[in-house]
């Protein structure tokens, strides 16, 4: 979901060789048809007229939305999450391995709601019209929870990963990619090691952060790690310091494999774009975002805008899970009315993608779609 610092992104876009500029789709990728290629002003014209069309649907439907619709069904599902935290600690103490494995499966999946779909929502401003308390839960799940930096995770995901969706060297998720990595590793171990990794490149990318931004988030970050310690150590009476790490560790990585993939399942092998040929929004984010299946764990832990909603969740980013579920019908219909591609693959078919075409998707560089008349 975060992405990488703004000088690599403007030295990867920079180095793009002017091969690239004119290739074609990729091979995986839906095709743009005469709607998507409509040349000129007359294009934008109706481009533009597209995007105001659906936004009015939508936000008709988000004014006749309860609250409850809008945002209280997501915090719901977050407070569950938070009285649920005693019962997982407190199984751990157990001498039943039954009852302790049911202890690390509740923290690991409060965890995960925690650090992805609280952090997203979150760092989108989706779970409060406020700015204050919308700052204060960015800080609290990105920097408390997730331990990672929130104003690179702002600035990575939401302005550079949503404002230029599959642009290459802007929002292209290049970050996820590891090339030295064959597709097993990569696919399969690799994500074991995300609960250290992410610290360890957050603190990496605070080296371009102001001294007081880096302050703070090195208190809160020791803060979540520290606090998920000591309930380790004093509540769930872990007597070796050791093995209480080691539950930290598989805790926080349960869902690392599902995290890592559907990071990549929803982007990479779709339309890529170079910054100077990129199409109007609407264009943009049906032709270079996917949705899975609904899935009840990772609905539940990840949220619909990461999963089902994904398309959705791309072109109206400010709205919370729930309304993303809400909207959907209407975004598809109106996309496939309109000839747009709105695109849906199974978790398991984007696996087998991936596990055959590794090489091709996760080590070569993409192949830029050329949409013209659409700049």
């Amino acid at each position: 979901m975060w992405d990488m610092e703004p000088k690599e992104r403007r030295m990867v876009s920079g180095n793009l060789g002017s091969s690239q500029q004119t290739a074609k789709e990729t091979p995986v990728s839906p095709t743009c048809n005469d709607s998507c290629r409509d040349p000129g002003h007359a294009g934008v014209r109706k481009e533009g007229m597209l995007m105001g069309e659906l936004e009015a649907l939508v936000q008709e439907m988000v004014k006749t939305s309860s609250w409850w619709e809008r945002h209280g069904l997501d915090w719901f599902i977050l407070a569950l999450n938070f009285l649920a935290l005693p019962l997982g600690f407190l199984c751990l103490r157990s001498q039943s391995t039954l009852v302790c494995a049911l202890g690390i499966i509740i923290l690991g999946v409060v965890h995960h709601t925690f650090t992805v779909k609280g952090s997203h929502l979150a760092s989108h401003g989706a779970l409060s019209n406020s700015k204050h308390w919308s700052r204060f839960w960015v800080l609290f799940f990105v920097e408390v929870c997730t331990s990672f930096t929130a104003e690179q995770a702002t600035h990575g995901h939401v302005k550079l990963h949503h404002g230029y969706t599959n642009v290459v060297g802007l929002g292209d998720s290049s970050t996820w990619k590891v090339p030295i990595l064959n597709r097993y590793v990569y696919m399969f171990f690799a994500p074991l090691m995300l609960p250290i990794i992410t610290p360890l490149v957050a603190l990496g990318l605070l080296r371009k952060e102001e001294p007081r931004t880096v302050l703070r988030t090195l208190c809160l970050m020791s803060l979540g790690l520290f606090s998920h310690y000591w309930l380790l150590i004093k509540v769930s009476g872990f007597q070796s310091p050791g093995f209480a790490l080691l539950c930290m560790l598989i805790t926080r990585g349960l869902l690392a494999h599902p995290y890592i993939h559907v990071n990549i399942f929803q982007h990479i092998g779709l339309p890529m774009f170079s910054l100077d040929k990129k199409p109007r929004r609407i264009h943009m984010m049906s032709l270079g975002v996917l949705n899975l299946p609904r899935n009840p764990i990772l609905d539940w832990t990840f949220g619909h805008s990461l999963i089902s909603c994904h398309v959705e969740h791309h072109l109206f980013p400010r709205l919370s899970d729930n309304m993303c579920l809400k909207v959907k019908p209407v975004v598809s219909q109106f996309l496939q009315r309109n000839h747009l591609p709105y695109n849906e693959d199974s978790y398991l078919s984007r696996l087998w993608l991936f596990l055959s075409r590794y090489e091709e998707l996760m080590v070569h560089a993409p192949p830029i779609t050329d949409l013209v008349g659409l700049q």
